[in-house]
């Protein structure tokens, strides 16, 4: 009588291929190939949350603001503190009921004026990043817009905010007030600007209608031939003579000129008066002139040192000797 043989259930036959070969995680079955999940743990809390990315509840490129974007006083607001962020140089003019004609002709001088002296630079050799004519720029400013994006390229800061990581909106009463907005129109900057409210320098000048003068490189040179045109004084800034420029003298341009007071300029964030404007426009040479000057200041201030220390030592050195010619006449006295 043959041996019985006995035969396993394919249930038993898939335990035993599962407990063999522990790295699989899934068991297929041949006839019907239908696959059987392995029984793994559950994951806890800190996994599920860690796995799972951080969305974005808004646009890159279209961040939420505490001030209405659409309106026209945000997006001027926007471009002025980009403009006090990329400019170093802003010259602060007040008008007074200057007509559409005088602003014509006065622009069409300022900028005849400035390319002439950008013929004459490049003649003599300066490089094209010194040739500025063209991007400097003469307008008229909103001063209670102006004046609240000056406090913001002032006094906020977003290097300077503790970094704080995004965990939904869990205390935050709006999606406007993320702290993590830095932009001009964000809750953070509305808020430190509100805190210095009336401290800036400009606060009183900005007061009327204000015209500036933007140069994107702070060029003496430029803000010379800017200040012959705009603001004449003999002698340091003369207006060009009636034969070499004709139009200058237009009755629109000089009544326009006759409106026109200079009130100061913003130059490297640092806020000058009128004598301090003029005094950097009136540096010879420009640049290079002013840094001439330095080495000069510093090559004198090094030799007054140098002096005043061998004072010092020359005066010692007479004193002994003087003493050691008395000891020696006292040790040998003369023959009566």
């Amino acid at each position: 009588m043959p041996p019985r043989l006995r035969l396993r259930s394919l249930v038993r036959l898939a335990e035993l291929q599962l407990e063999r070969a522990p790295s699989r995680s899934a068991y297929t079955c041949n006839r019907c190939q239908y696959a059987t999940a392995a029984t793994v743990p559950a994951p806890s809390d800190e996994q599920i949350h860690a796995s799972i990315p951080a969305l974005s509840r808004y646009a890159p490129a279209t961040p939420p603001s505490f001030r209405n974007p659409a309106y026209r006083k945000s997006q001027l607001l926007r471009s002025y503190v980009s403009l006090l962020q990329t400019t170093p140089l802003i010259v602060l003019f007040q008008h007074t009921n200057l007509k559409a004609a005088e602003w014509v002709g006065i622009r069409r001088e300022l900028a005849s004026a400035l390319r002439k002296l950008d013929t004459q630079l490049a003649a003599q050799g300066a490089p094209p990043e010194a040739l500025i004519a063209e991007h400097i720029k003469l307008e008229v400013i909103k001063t209670n817009i102006f004046e609240p994006a000056l406090r913001i390229t002032e006094f906020f800061k977003p290097g300077d905010l503790p970094p704080e990581t995004l965990s939904g909106l869990s205390g935050i009463s709006s999606e406007k007030e993320d702290p993590s907005l830095t932009h001009a129109l964000s809750a953070a900057a509305y808020k430190a600007a509100s805190a210095h409210k009336g401290e800036h320098p400009l606060t009183p000048v900005l007061q009327g209608a204000v015209a500036i003068l933007t140069l994107p490189a702070v060029s003496p040179t430029h803000l010379k031939a800017a200040f012959s045109i705009l603001s004449p004084q003999a002698p340091a800034f003369p207006a060009p003579t009636r034969r070499m420029v004709p139009s200058y003298y237009d009755q629109p341009v000089q009544d326009g000129l006759k409106k026109l007071l200079l009130l100061g300029a913003r130059i490297d964030g640092q806020i000058f008066d009128m004598e301090g404007t003029r005094w950097v426009g009136s540096i010879d040479g420009g640049i290079d002139g002013l840094r001439a000057q330095l080495v000069a200041i510093l090559q004198g201030f090094g030799a007054g040192i140098t002096t005043t220390l061998e004072s010092a030592s020359r005066n010692l050195w007479f004193t002994m000797e003087s003493r050691r010619n008395m000891l020696e006449e006292e040790g040998n006295p003369k023959d009566q």
